[in-house]
């Protein structure tokens, strides 16, 4: 089908809703919800996953920080503090994470999928290292996070763009 020529110059045309390449009432909208969309249950499962986790590296750096205040040895003071530093800003990153792909934005997803295969390379030598519950602790949610995250409804939630308001 050909279009008529327009006039750079001239004012945009109208979009025209016929011209969409779906048929009205099809459902093609479903594949670009806005910003009132109905959450799928596979975003508040990941948003909840990547939460506990980032609760859990929160537990992780509490629990450096009060062995190097009460004096446990250590080679290098620096780096410990540095250690530490990582595990705080690791578990913020994880939490905005968590936040930001419960609210449905775009580059939550990745995020989340490269902090599950981080999780999955650490459960897997937990678990040949025979502890047993702490690598299914962490492979179980990692696992079912990364399945999430290639849901279609999930993709769609999370590929949404225009009408929503900035992040900061």
């Amino acid at each position: 089908m050909s279009r008529p020529p327009v006039n750079p110059a001239g004012p945009a045309p109208e979009p025209d809703p016929a011209e969409s390449g779906f048929p009205a009432g099809t459902g093609a909208d479903k594949f670009a919800p806005g910003p009132d969309a109905e959450r799928p249950r596979g975003i508040v499962v990941i948003a909840l996953i990547v939460a506990a986790e980032a609760t859990a590296l929160l537990v992780a750096a509490a629990w450096y920080g009060y062995e190097l205040l009460t004096g446990a040895p250590v080679l290098s003071l620096g780096g410990a503090i540095f250690t530490l530093g990582l595990l705080l800003a690791f578990s913020a990153w994880l939490y905005s994470v968590a936040l930001f792909l419960f609210r449905g934005r775009r580059w939550t997803r990745a995020a989340a999928l490269v902090a599950q295969l981080f999780v999955l390379t650490i459960a897997f030598p937990t678990l040949t290292g025979g502890v047993v519950l702490a690598g299914l602790a962490m492979l179980v949610p990692a696992v079912a996070a990364l399945v999430l995250l290639f849901d279609k409804r999930v993709i769609s939630y999370a590929s949404r763009t225009g009408d929503m308001p900035p992040a900061l």
